[in-house]
């Protein structure tokens, strides 16, 4: 495994194992990697849990799900790629955006040169936190391909350590709005249905009452009957938390096929998951003002908005 190109692993931590450190357990787990090594990888910004990158005390119990990524030998040289980027807000320590739908954020197996961190490359010209990594430089936080949003991006190491702070205290506030099949009934309400891996498929989640504690606020704000326009906030940071929660309410995100979205007569066509982080509320790592930067949702966003509104009018 030393000897190993650039790659990503996935670790479910066994049962059985106790609460401790996440540096103990993965050192356990992957004996073939020494304590020094795992402790450059936590410095490096590589090992994840969920949304988070872990720090080495962070602790861990059976049934967690982790990712880490070990570097080549040769650590990939990215090339800057000019890109069209949404800024929110930046200044010498930060950036903001809203990230766009179908953007792949870090380069990875099979990616191409114009990923999220290819275009901040190009933008920022060096002025890149490097505690991620070259794949990673700046990258505090994640959002999947498919959804669109705000992000921030960490232009300097001590912006980086605290921001990554904040989102593994779970003090940053993170609201997103999603369009999903039927209207909840109550239209608004919280869910707090644990949230575990799927027992049979993996690259999904569930509501189980072994998972982990979650939680979610949510908010109808536009009711067409067949769909509903919801608010979200999330106070825990679970893997696919808000496609899960809605499924479980039996009001899936529309365009989620994952998690039991399916195209009816008279729905309009979704290109994606319709999901957007919406707003982030967060203290600047340096300043210490209070932030909040919200983004506008996209156009193919809106196009179905516009859509059912025509279908309902």
């Amino acid at each position: 495994m030393e000897g190993s190109s650039d790659t990503d692993f996935q670790v479910i931590v066994p049962e059985g194992t106790r609460w401790q450190r996440a540096d103990k357990i993965l050192a356990k787990i992957y004996p073939d990697l020494s304590r020094s090594r795992w402790q450059k990888l936590f410095q490096a910004g590589r090992v994840w849990q969920e949304d988070r990158v872990l720090a080495q005390k962070n602790k861990l119990r059976a049934g967690d799900v982790v990712e880490f990524s070990i570097p080549a030998v040769e650590p990939l040289d990215l090339r800057p790629v000019e890109m069209p980027l949404s800024i929110l807000f930046e200044d010498e320590e930060i950036l903001v955006l809203n990230k766009d739908p179908g953007r792949i954020v870090h380069p990875g197996a099979g990616t191409g040169d114009d990923t999220l961190v290819h275009g901040l490359l190009h933008h920022c010209k060096g002025s890149l936190s490097g505690i991620g990594g070259k794949e990673r430089p700046g990258i505090v936080h994640r959002l999947d391909k498919d959804t669109s949003g705000v992000m921030i991006v960490a232009k300097t190491d001590n912006a980086f350590q605290s921001l990554a702070e904040q989102f593994a205290g779970r003090s940053i506030q993170k609201f997103y709005t999603a369009i999903a099949r039927g209207v909840p009934d109550p239209t608004e309400g919280t869910i707090e249905e644990p949230i575990a891996r799927h027992p049979f498929h993996r690259v999904r989640m569930d509501c189980r009452p072994e998972g982990r504690p979650s939680k979610t606020d949510y908010w109808v704000e536009r009711d067409w009957g067949r769909a509903a326009q919801i608010r979200l906030q999330i106070h825990t940071g679970r893997t696919h938390q808000i496609r899960v929660h809605l499924k479980h309410l039996g009001h899936p995100v529309l365009g989620d096929a994952l998690y039991g979205y399916k195209e009816k007569e008279g729905m309009p066509t979704v290109p994606r998951v319709m999901l957007h982080a919406q707003r982030l509320e967060f203290i600047h790592p340096v300043t210490g003002e209070e932030m909040a930067l919200e983004a506008p949702v996209p156009d193919d966003f809106q196009q179905v908005i516009d859509e059912l509104d025509k279908q309902t009018s």
